[in-house]
Formats: C-alpha cells, sequence, structure tokens
C-alpha cells in the first residue's frame, strides 16, 4: 500500500498499517517528515513551525510515541492546566480527579468575583446535564453565553482560539464542546498539558521514521505525486494537504475533491525571540493579555523546557487565529514582551507564520469522509471527526483510515 505524505496523520497511518501486516511505501514530497508540526532550523537553533500544546486527553497521539518507542516522560513536561499570566491572575487546576480539579481551580481562580465563578460552574454542569450536546449551528459564543465577560475573556477565548484556532464567535460550538469534555470530564490527568522538551521533529516524526525503517516499510521524502493512476494497483491513502488531495482526486472522486477543496483555513504566527534577562515570571508557559492590537495568546519560555544550552533566553509567543502580515504581528508582539512581559532587551530571532495552519472549524461544516472512493482513503485532521485541527486528529485520523483497509 502507499502513503502519499508524512505529516502526523501518515506517520500514524503507515505505523497502524505496519502493524497490520501491509507493505508500506511512505511518500512525501518535502524534504521533511512532520508536515505542519515539524521542526525548524534557524541559524542553527531547531526550533518549531509553531509551539504545539498536547494534552493528557490526547491518547491516540500518546499511544503513537509510545509505540515508536517515544520516551513520553522524557521528551514531553507535564502540568496541570495553567491560563493564569504573570500577575497570577487567571485559572490553573490542581493535580486532582475531575471534575474535582475544576471545581477546585474556578473556586480558588484568582481575579476572578463570586460571580464569575459560579457562572462558570453553572455552564459546565448544563453541558455535562445535556451530555455534551448542543445544536450544530451554535457557536462556541453562544454556547457559553451564561458566562461572565471575565470568564469568556481569561478562560473561554484562549482555550477556543488554542483548540479551534477561531475566536469563539466563529467556531463551532459542538467541537468546542466536545474538546471540553474530553479536557476536563475525561479523569484524572486529561486536562493536563504536555509541553514538548524537544523540537517537534524529534518528538515523534523522527522516532516514526526509524520505527517504520526498522519494520522494513519505505519511507521517501522529496517524492511529489502528480497523478494517481500509477499507484491505484494497491490501496492509497492520501495523508497530504487537503488542497493537494483535491487536486489528486478531482477526476476520480469529484464530491469528496469538492468538498476537501472547499474548507477555508487560517494562520498560525510563532515569534521567537531571545532575553538574557533573569525571568522573574520563570514558568513554561503563561497566558497574556491578547486583543487586536496585542495579538499573542501564550509566551512559552523555552529555556525552562529544556536543558540545551541553546534554548536558554528564547521565548516562543503564540498568535492564533493571526490574521495580520508577518511585520505587524512581529511589531505587534515585540510590545507585549515589553509592555506586559516586562522585558526590553529581547531580540528578534524569526517569526514563523503557517498561513494555512488549521482548516476553519466553524458550525455545520461539512469535512470530506475517510472513504475518497474504491482503493482510496484519506487522512489528516480535516477529514470528518469529532476534534479540530490538532495533533490528536491528525493522529486518530490516520489510525481510522489503516484499521479501513482491506486485509
Amino acid at each position: 500500500m502507499t502513503i502519499i505524505g508524512g505529516g502526523w496523520a501518515g506517520l500514524a497511518a503507515a505505523v497502524r498499517a505496519t502493524q497490520k501486516g501491509f507493505a508500506v511505501r511512505l511518500l512525501e514530497a518535502a524534504p521533511h517528515l512532520g508536515g505542519r508540526a515539524r521542526r525548524v532550523v534557524h541559524e542553527g537553533l531547531a526550533l518549531d513551525n509553531g509551539q504545539h500544546i498536547l494534552i493528557g486527553a490526547y491518547r491516540d497521539t500518546l499511544q503513537l510515541l509510545q509505540t515508536v518507542g517515544v520516551d513520553t516522560e522524557a521528551t514531553l513536561l507535564r502540568l496541570p492546566l495553567n491560563l493564569k499570566r504573570v500577575d497570577g491572575q487567571g485559572l490553573s487546576l490542581p493535580a486532582l480527579p475531575a471534575p474535582l480539579n475544576l471545581l477546585v481551580g474556578v473556586c480558588s481562580a484568582r481575579g476572578w468575583s463570586w460571580s464569575d465563578k459560579l457562572s462558570l460552574l453553572r455552564q459546565a454542569t448544563g453541558w455535562q446535564t445535556q451530555g455534551f450536546v448542543c445544536d450544530a449551528s451554535m457557536t462556541a459564543a453562544q454556547l457559553c453565553q451564561g458566562l461572565t465577560p471575565k470568564v469568556m475573556q481569561e478562560l473561554i477565548e484562549p482555550l477556543c482560539v488554542s483548540a479551534l484556532n477561531l475566536p469563539a464567535e466563529h467556531a463551532s460550538g459542538q467541537i468546542f464542546l466536545t474538546v471540553l469534555k474530553d479536557a476536563l470530564w475525561s479523569g484524572k490527568g486529561s486536562s493536563d498539558m504536555l509541553l514538548p522538551k524537544v523540537d517537534l521533529g524529534s518528538l515523534m516524526p523522527d522516532a516514526a521514521n526509524a520505527w517504520l525503517t526498522a519494520h522494513g516499510a519505505l519511507v521517501e521524502t522529496h517524492h511529489r505525486i502528480e497523478d494517481l493512476g500509477p499507484w491505484l494497483q494497491h490501496p492509497v491513502v492520501l495523508a497530504c494537504s487537503p488542497w493537494e488531495a483535491a487536486k489528486l482526486t478531482h477526476r476520480l472522486a469529484p464530491v469528496w475533491s469538492t468538498q476537501a477543496a472547499s474548507l477555508t483555513h487560517t494562520a498560525i504566527a510563532t515569534v521567537y525571540v531571545r532575553t538574557a534577562k533573569q525571568l522573574s515570571w520563570r514558568k513554561p508557559i503563561v497566558a497574556l493579555h491578547s486583543h487586536p492590537q496585542a495579538p499573542a495568546q501564550f509566551a512559552f519560555d523555552k529555556g525552562s523546557l529544556s536543558d540545551d544550552p541553546a534554548w536558554q533566553g528564547v521565548l516562543a509567543l503564540v498568535v492564533s487565529a493571526s490574521t495580520d502580515e508577518r511585520d505587524t504581528i512581529t511589531q505587534q508582539v515585540m510590545g507585549q514582551i515589553r509592555d506586559q512581559l516586562e522585558i526590553q532587551d529581547a531580540s528578534l530571532l524569526t517569526t514563523v507564520v503557517e498561513k494555512r495552519a488549521t482548516f476553519a472549524c466553524t458550525p455545520t461544516l461539512v469535512r470530506p469522509p475517510v472513504q475518497v472512493c474504491a482503493g482510496i482513503w484519506a487522512c489528516g485532521d480535516y477529514v470528518a471527526g469529532p476534534y479540530p485541527a490538532t495533533l490528536e486528529a491528525a493522529v486518530r485520523s490516520g489510525f481510522t483510515a489503516a484499521d479501513a483497509l482491506p486485509q
């Protein structure tokens, strides 16, 4: 069988198919594996094309990492969910079983009035009573109408834009509700943040490549496919981007192709800087005050994630759902570093903009199915499923596509 695309979905499909006994050939057009979650080297410094966060509920991703031999305790820093800012205000969850952690975290949130706290507890109880299901046409903002402006600003908006890469007023309420359910109501550790202590290439693609090669699969980079015809004698899994998959299938499966091509996409920008200042807030992650002129939602201290001397003093500031040009984003984020983090000596390393980082996960969106047509399947975070465009969605889709292959 042939897998076209070597991102996290394609690698997951390749590993699962290899386990099921298929002779796998994985073809990637780029010179590297990893897709939109990959290593980016800047002046010899191993960074990423975007700062990704995993959570404890990402069980398929964790399973894949363990399968290919990744020591998750050594490569991921597990922390309770923390959305606090430098001033200590905001929500963090203690290391307690769910939903007790949510109850304690909400009740102890600094800077929130009891009106704020009770609005969230009432809303969360309502979601649970309704089975975490809402009308498909609802946005995340409509889903959260009963919450106070404080809770919306400091909890819902950061969570929504991080998970769905859309502001709450445009994001799918049902998909957001599914993410909340899995993160906050799925047992102890499900809401924990898992922060990579290595670059994304080292986290999974490198290990998956080594595992696949050791198990007899063929992995080829710099190999672009323009026509599926020569490959259709055996099962084909399309693990490339939706726009590439749409081009390859426009004659074979025009309805599926149209669905894939019609998806709209949103951008994520990551601004990397270096500082010599000893950080007073020395934490792996802090939340930021975010608004249109201050677009970064989170800052990551790479030095606190790794003992690598090259990462010391390096900060990564993430702008989800970014809409401005690179220079504008950079200038605005540098202002946040000065004003909110109180760092005056930060020097810019680079700004990475992934213009089509995720599909726009809007209400009632119809996503293309896993089955493209006879003999062809698709995987990727954009195919039909309960999750938005996340690493977990990509890995799940890869497993699903491989499991659908005829024996």
